[in-house]
């Protein structure tokens, strides 16, 4: 697996509240692992609420081992946002904090992805990008029911409402998805600093373009902060060395 990650701040942010975790090497029992967390709360609280879950969902899976992937991930997000939760109430400088989360892992040339909240997981095949995770946003349930259109007024207004989010409450549903993988396909994990910046095409452009991953993921952080930078930016970009021949 070839991978390359990178976080920024933006031009309007005073912090970043994101939080990264790339691992080609094995994790526990997973082969590999990729976290993005956006966290949100007060100044102080985002910062901590997207630190402290990568850094006990990692603690989690480095203990545990299971035959299911998503499994662990489902039981981890639990276990971890039991932890956040909790840790909630031990300081008026945390209350209230969160974070969303997607989690990914490649096992015989399938993708395992689980996610809460509204950072994304894009898989990148043949030109185009398709968006395997479900936003846990408002907007975006307006959508799906046929209530809202997408980049209408109301739409970019209300676009930050979260629906859903680690930490908030004493327990969480977690969305887990299952993808094959073909040779030369993308897996783009990131937080939505980067796709309120950019449209799918542009960031279906820039990774079919030429570069290296790192040059591709740099372009990217710098396309979204030349487009305004509103949020903090953060991009995983990997790369499965899948064979030619399907495994059975």
């Amino acid at each position: 697996m070839q991978d390359y990650a990178l976080t920024d701040t933006g031009r309007v942010r005073p912090c970043n509240q994101d939080y990264l975790y790339s691992s080609s090497a094995p994790v526990g029992g997973l082969e590999n692992l990729y976290l993005v967390a956006d966290g949100m709360g007060g100044h102080k609280a985002g910062d901590f609420a997207s630190r402290f879950l990568v850094e006990q969902l990692v603690a989690y899976l480095q203990k545990n081992q299971s035959d299911d992937p998503l499994a662990l991930f489902r039981e981890g997000i639990r276990y971890a946002n039991r932890q956040l939760y909790e840790k909630s109430f031990t300081s008026p400088d945390l209350e209230g904090m969160g974070t969303t989360l997607v989690a990914a892992t490649v096992r015989d040339n399938e993708l395992f992805v689980a996610n809460v909240g509204d950072s994304r997981l894009y898989l990148y095949k043949n030109g185009g990008i398709t968006q395997i995770t479900l936003d846990h946003s408002y907007v975006e349930e307006m959508v799906r029911m046929g209530r809202m259109q997408r980049d209408s007024r109301e739409y970019r207004e209300k676009k930050n409402l979260i629906t859903r989010a680690v930490g908030t409450g004493r327990t969480v549903e977690v969305d887990c998805f299952r993808r094959k993988l073909d040779a030369g396909d993308m897996i783009l994990m990131c937080s939505d600093g980067l796709t309120n910046m950019l449209t799918d095409r542009e960031i279906a452009d820039c990774l079919a373009g030429d570069g290296t991953l790192r040059e591709k993921v740099e372009r990217l952080v710098a396309d979204a902060n030349r487009n305004g930078g509103r949020d903090n930016i953060s991009v995983i970009l990997a790369a499965p060395r899948i064979g030619e021949v399907d495994l059975c």
